[in-house]
């Protein structure tokens, strides 16, 4: 599987936004988009206007890498969200925003994607009651999603069970630190979804 091996921080500079790929770093006055936050390269200060399709291009990257998702998988999910009733991009944001590693890290059990992803390939968590290690996996309304009774020692657990209640949780998930226990009531809705994308950009990008 192809993976981005470069700095996180030069994903955030090239789309001139946080991304907060690098949990609590990205809030500290050590995040390198604090002291530079222009485009990484020798032009990066000085470029000129961008053009209708950069910006499509730029906010597709921009997604694309809030969630830690390659080209071919992303390009899977606009047509899947395409097919479905409704407006395009609601169900794209509602398709990317349902992956199993998003949802850890909105619960508070991770401090970035990567991690929860991480958390999530070495199989840590059960979706009602069965071991789940795919990331992409999607959650329905009423799932339950548990870590592991032999991992809730683990150090990275630990920190995120006293550090739950730090970060809001989406008002779609609930959570049960006691338990180690994320409850999905319901698919989230566009309008709760605090993703900064213009998802009708991507869409006018990949209808032409």
């Amino acid at each position: 599987m192809a993976r981005y091996t470069a700095a996180d921080c030069k994903r955030c500079r090239r789309e001139k936004v946080k991304l907060f790929l690098k949990g609590s770093k990205c809030e500290s006055a050590k995040c390198p988009f604090e002291k530079r936050p222009y485009p990484p390269g020798q032009h990066g200060r000085g470029r000129s206007k961008d053009s209708e399709y950069l910006l499509q291009l730029r906010e597709k990257q921009k997604a694309t890498r809030i969630y830690g998702v390659l080209e071919k998988q992303f390009r899977g999910y606009y047509e899947e969200a395409h097919r479905r009733q409704g407006k395009t991009g609601d169900n794209l944001m509602r398709i990317l925003e349902t992956r199993l590693d998003n949802v850890v890290y909105r619960a508070g059990f991770a401090k970035s994607r990567d991690m929860a992803r991480q958390l999530v390939c070495h199989g840590h968590f059960t979706v009602n009651g069965h071991k789940v290690d795919i990331p992409s996996y999607r959650v329905q309304p009423n799932d339950i999603i548990e870590v592991r009774p032999g991992s809730r020692e683990m150090t990275p657990f630990v920190v995120a069970h006293a550090e739950i209640g730090e970060r809001t949780v989406p008002a779609w998930l609930e959570v049960i630190p006691s338990k180690m226990r994320i409850l999905v009531h319901s698919l989230p809705s566009r309008q709760i979804i605090d993703t900064q994308v213009q998802e009708q950009l991507i869409v006018e990008l990949y209808s032409k």
